[in-house]
């Protein structure tokens, strides 16, 4: 029995009537739908994506990037009262002194860990959750590398740069896509267990924007393979890294030259706050997903809050491109439980189409991701071509049947195991039945602004993977987030290392919070109210009308009262 409602039964024969036509055009390499040129693809994104919007932007009042437009819900963010009061902390005696603090125990703090630990320095590694909660452990569909004779880093990085609507950093993308070969092989030594063919040789596979094949997968548990492996390499070093975990940063500590020199952590089991003093800091937080920017699901872990944002714009670091988000195209619309849930572009790249409520092919399955998003939203609003669900939603079939009719038999069952798995559990089979998708906020395409050796604008600062902004211009391709974090957390580790060696003998750094007193001001000063508080640390999900009937000093920022 389907476990979709009877209303749409008619809809999926529709799906399974056009099926037969669209898989012989496929087989014969022919295009049903063709790619977009670059016009129409700025005419759908203009008309369509939720950052083109008019309400989407507004200028920042206050911090290194003032006046300049950035996601509203960002500004808002940046604009919010900082968490703490430094007058109320003594930084005189750290509880932690060390060579490297690493903010984020995801793939990218992981990465900058081992570096650390390897070249024979201390860490702290200091997370919000556990070690590997993350979006990092939540990828599935796979890296990005040039590891096929037919590729190479030169193609590589014309794509992503083409994808990232030429907005990238040069430098960023040339250290990523040179950097891709060897990381591939890397994690490879450590324990990954990429996918292989029989005689031995990486399999690889198609990504959205990419005119090769290059994406290197280990099934849909790429992400979480590739964490296992950091994960556990990272507690090998229980001599070099120290592991402080449910202790999120909410601030950066600087020294008497203004440049960082450790965080003031917060301990969510404890309600303690514990003091870091390090020779270098490397912030690997990850992204925004839970500000669910426009009102979109997200796919991203609970956590992912935007913190480190905020703690490095109150200390004047500079950010870039914050006017972007990425919006992948398949999240999940149905069933109501798992909205917004990633349904991995490996889908699409193993041949799955998307149809309209006609069953009718409407767009070039393999578009950038941007650009696929904006022609879902078009099919199922302006068009009227989408399937509502019971709670009013609305989405379009992603056809992952003709995957197995492309690829042959169990290709569904070998590739996307976790995938049909999460389905089962809802009655619904994708390797005989579409499934429901709509755009979901997956990625935070802009950050802090890096460098090569991912040096930010404040001395003593580096930060690694979806923090950072510049590798990805304004839109990031399937496979180059994996990437990007891996490649950028290993230079951090040892962009830091450097530092810190250098450091190592001077006297201990004078802590102290001096630019969190004069962000305040600056607040104060543009006249912007005391209204909200950040970093919000966890995303707020309770109902805050029914919580002010009870307190009026509810802040829904810091979801707590004040």
């Amino acid at each position: 029995m389907s476990g979709y409602p009877e209303y749409m039964q008619a809809s999926l024969k529709k799906v399974a009537a056009t099926r037969p036509a669209r898989l012989e055009k496929a087989r014969e390499g022919r295009e049903v739908v063709k790619a977009m040129t670059l016009a129409e693809r700025e005419d759908v994104l203009n008309k369509f994506h939720p950052d083109y919007l008019p309400d989407a932007r507004k200028p920042v009042r206050v911090g290194p990037n003032k006046g300049e437009e950035m996601t509203s819900r960002v500004v808002d963010l940046l604009e919010s009262y900082p968490r703490i009061n430094p007058d109320d902390f003594d930084l005189s005696e750290p509880d932690y002194d060390t060579d490297v603090l690493i903010i984020g125990g995801g793939g990218g703090g992981c990465m900058a860990a081992i570096q650390v630990a390897n070249a024979g320095m201390n860490a702290v590694l200091a997370t919000k959750l556990r070690v590997g909660d993350s979006n990092s452990m939540m990828s599935q569909g796979g890296m990005q590398a040039a590891v096929n004779p037919h590729d190479s880093p030169t193609i590589h990085y014309l794509d992503a740069i083409g994808g990232g609507h030429f907005d990238n950093n040069p430098e960023l993308v040339q250290a990523m896509t040179i950097d891709a070969p060897r990381i591939a092989a890397y994690l490879e030594e450590l324990g990954v267990m990429w996918d292989k063919d029989s005689e031995g040789r990486l399999m690889t596979e198609s990504g959205g924007g990419t005119s090769r094949r290059r994406m290197l997968s280990c099934r849909d548990y790429t992400g979480a393979e590739i964490q296992r492996v950091l994960r556990d390499e990272v507690k090998n070093h229980p001599d070099k890294i120290t592991i402080v975990e449910y202790s999120p940063a909410v601030e950066l500590l600087l020294d008497e030259a203004g440049e960082a020199a450790g965080a003031l952590l917060y301990n969510m089991e404890t309600g303690e706050y514990n003091v870091v003093r390090a020779h270098s800091v490397i912030i690997s937080t990850g992204g925004y997903g839970r500000l669910h920017i426009k009102g979109f699901a997200t796919t991203n872990h609970y956590g992912a809050t935007a913190d480190g944002l905020v703690m490095a714009y109150h200390a004047g670091t500079k950010l870039l491109y914050m006017d972007s988000v990425q919006f992948h195209p398949t999240g999940a619309a149905y069933p109501e439980q798992i909205v917004g849930f990633l349904i991995t572009e490996k889908v699409r790249g193993l041949g799955g189409q998307p149809v309209n409520k006609e069953g009718e092919l409407f767009v070039f399955p393999l578009e950038p991701r941007d650009v696929e998003a904006a022609s879902f939203i078009r099919e199922s609003t302006e068009r009227s071509l989408g399937i509502e669900t019971p709670t009013g939603r609305v989405g379009v079939w992603l056809d992952s049947p003709i995957v197995n009719l492309l690829n042959g038999p169990g290709t569904i069952q070998t590739a996307l195991p976790a995938m049909v798995r999460q389905l089962k559990r809802f009655g619904i089979d994708m390797t005989s039945e579409p499934m429901l998708v709509y755009p979901t906020l997956h990625y935070q395409n802009g950050g802090i602004e890096i460098n090569a050796d991912t040096e930010t604008t404040l001395a003593g600062l580096y930060a690694a993977g979806e923090i950072s902004g510049g590798v990805h211009g304004r839109n990031r391709l399937m496979g180059n987030s994996i990437l990007d974090y891996n490649v950028f957390g290993y230079r951090a580790g040892h962009a830091a290392v450097q530092r810190a060696k250098a450091l190592v003998d001077r006297p201990p750094a004078k802590l102290h919070m001096d630019h969190v007193r004069a962000y305040r001001k600056e607040l104060e000063e543009a006249g912007i109210p005391e209204t909200s508080h950040a970093p919000i640390l966890l995303p707020e999900y309770r109902n805050p009308e029914v919580l002010k009937k009870h307190r009026k000093d509810y802040d829904p920022f810091l979801g707590e009262f004040i």
